[in-house]
């Protein structure tokens, strides 16, 4: 197909609440609609020249009354979370009944996830419900919590440059005995990610991915033997964020290096290098654009043909995974981008700042444009965590103003 351009960036964050891109409005959510059109996994494909490739729904549709009278999707603050320090991380279980919580308090949490069925604008925010605490779970802050594909690990990275497996027990809903330390990281943990090896569910075992400062190796770490049994090494620069989907085999690293790299776990190397500020897109590797920034955040969409990167300097960058071409680079933000995530089916964009917004961006139409992009939810301080909850159309944040709150959107 002809090659995607280039767009203009929008010009710097908004306040909560305000549309950034006025083109169009997000009126009615068009992706909510789509709930009665759920294929069965195996016949999701995507278009051609489309990034989207699951048909899963996104919750119910939005009716009229969900949205201002800007057009804007009103989401509520359902429950807020308060630590005496800044929390870090917010991660949902897969699925979908309970989300932990860590701190630079060294506090890790496990909250229940509330029944939404009923909200309405005038919900009164509340404390959510903590089915589990453990204080003093790390020596320093938690960076960074991930759960296994199946649900039964809980993963945690930490600046005390250790990193934690534990089993979790969903009938408890608490962490059981006999977690491991992994202490192979000679600096602070930034990130970790789970993927599962071998087909078939549970014929292969589960391997634990993480990364951080220090040596900058992604270390890859056998579940069934807790032993580091593989260091992948490219990067130059701190790791900061990494990134599965789909289990894998493939995943990214992003890097103060300003590059992210695929890896591949049955090569186990680096098959792909997307590079930031890199004078031309066809120089080896492939230009992801940008001025050159640290890569604080990656994600890709389930079909794993669109790569989004956040960047220090405030730049969410849409890169064509094969093309190899940067699609645009989009400015909704006013100071680094911390999280990026797709939501479940891959329609809209969700990404959180330290400018202290997160702001959801509409991927339906062309990406080459403008995308229709509106804050949503804001924070005292920095945002350091936004994610979707895997089958509702809600998401957790987790702030440096010492909370993390679950927002959703009225159903009445």
């Amino acid at each position: 197909g002809p090659p995607l351009l280039h767009r203009s960036p929008l010009g710097g964050g908004a306040g909560p609440g305000q549309v950034i891109n006025n083109n169009q409005s997000l009126a009615g959510l068009p992706g909510l609609r789509r709930s009665s059109e759920v294929t069965p996994r195996s016949s999701r494909e995507g278009t051609p020249g489309s990034p989207v490739s699951t048909r899963f729904p996104e919750s119910r549709p939005v009716v009229n009354n969900q949205a201002d009278s800007m057009g804007k999707p009103k989401f509520i603050k359902v429950t807020t979370l308060e630590d005496v320090q800044a929390v870090r991380c917010a991660e949902f279980h897969p699925d979908g009944s309970v989300y932990a919580v860590g701190s630079n308090s060294k506090t890790l949490r496990i909250c229940e996830y509330p029944d939404i069925s009923r909200l309405t604008e005038k919900h009164e925010t509340h404390q959510p419900t903590v089915l589990y605490k453990r204080t003093k779970h790390h020596k320093g802050s938690i960076y960074t919590l991930a759960w296994s594909v199946r649900g039964n690990l809980l993963a945690s990275g930490s600046n005390d440059k250790t990193v934690k497996l534990m089993t979790y027990n969903r009938e408890t809903s608490s962490l059981e005995g006999g977690e491991k330390d992994l202490t192979m990281h000679d600096g602070t943990v930034r990130d970790c990610c789970f993927v599962e090896e071998g087909s078939g569910g549970g014929a292969g075992s589960t391997l634990l991915l993480s990364g951080g400062a220090g040596d900058c190796k992604v270390y890859v770490t056998d579940c069934r033997t807790f032993t580091p049994f593989q260091a992948l090494t490219g990067h130059s620069g701190h790791i900061l964020s990494l990134y599965t989907w789909g289990g894998g085999p493939i995943f990214v690293s992003g890097s103060q290096d300003k590059t992210v790299r695929f890896w591949d776990l049955r090569t186990r190397g680096c098959v792909n290098l997307v590079q930031y500020g890199s004078t031309s897109s066809s120089t080896g590797g492939g230009g992801g654009g940008g001025e050159g920034s640290p890569v604080a955040s990656c994600c890709v969409d389930p079909s794993g043909r669109l790569l989004v990167t956040g960047h220090e300097d405030a730049s969410v960058v849409l890169y064509d995974i094969r093309g190899g071409r940067s699609v645009s680079n989009v400015k909704v933000h006013s100071n680094e981008v911390r999280s990026v995530r797709f939501s479940p089916s891959a329609y809209y964009l969700l990404t959180a700042s330290y400018d202290g917004t997160i702001v959801l961006s509409d991927l339906q139409g062309d990406l080459t444009t403008s995308l229709p992009s509106v804050t949503v939810a804001s924070h005292q301080d920095k945002i350091i965590t936004g994610r979707w909850h895997p089958h509702h159309f809600s998401f957790v944040s987790s702030s440096a103003d010492k909370t993390s709150t679950l927002w959703a959107l009225p159903a009445i």
